[in-house]
């Protein structure tokens, strides 16, 4: 089944209840995100919309379905390099919602000049994130051993994922 075509747009202060709906499901499970899944709205919220970050959020039907930021991974002669983090609300997971903001972000991430993209931290048993982000080009160029703590199966690796835009 083809995904249902959604809109993708700049987040706004209207947005945000939902936004934090979608980051408290999100990291509830313990195995996706390093956020403690107790972790506060306050503290989400001040992580998610820190001013240097470019926040957007997917609609799909009126309903906001999956927010995601942009932002450059290092300051200074490293500012090209882009970093992102997404999150597609759980009861809209399997819609293809995710590759469609991948693929718009990553547009997106161009037109505001960075040449490359850099993930810091896959989790490597989050078989969905790695496999997206390598259907839309992101290679695997290193490994963090032990880097996470899942709430319910222990220690993980987490991948560091690169494409150049």
């Amino acid at each position: 089944m083809a995904a249902k075509t959604i809109e993708i747009r700049k987040a706004e202060d209207r947005d945000k209840p939902a936004i934090w709906q979608i980051i408290k499901a999100v990291i509830a499970g313990g195995d996706t995100y390093v956020f403690s899944p107790d972790a506060s709205k306050d503290e989400m919220m001040a992580f998610w919309f820190t001013p240097d970050k470019h926040n957007y959020v997917a609609v799909e039907d009126g309903k906001i379905v999956a927010t995601f930021w942009l932002r450059a991974n290092n300051p200074g002669l490293g500012k090209h390099v882009g970093n992102a983090a997404y999150m597609v609300a759980p009861n809209a997971a399997g819609k293809g919602i995710g590759k469609q903001i991948a693929l718009w972000s990553l547009d997106e991430a161009r037109r505001l000049g960075f040449t490359a993209m850099q993930f810091n931290f896959v989790v490597k048993s989050n078989n969905v994130a790695v496999k997206l982000w390598q259907s839309v080009g992101f290679d695997i160029i290193g490994e963090i051993p032990d880097a996470m703590y899942r709430s319910k199966n222990g220690l993980t690796n987490a991948y560091i994922m690169y494409r150049k835009l």
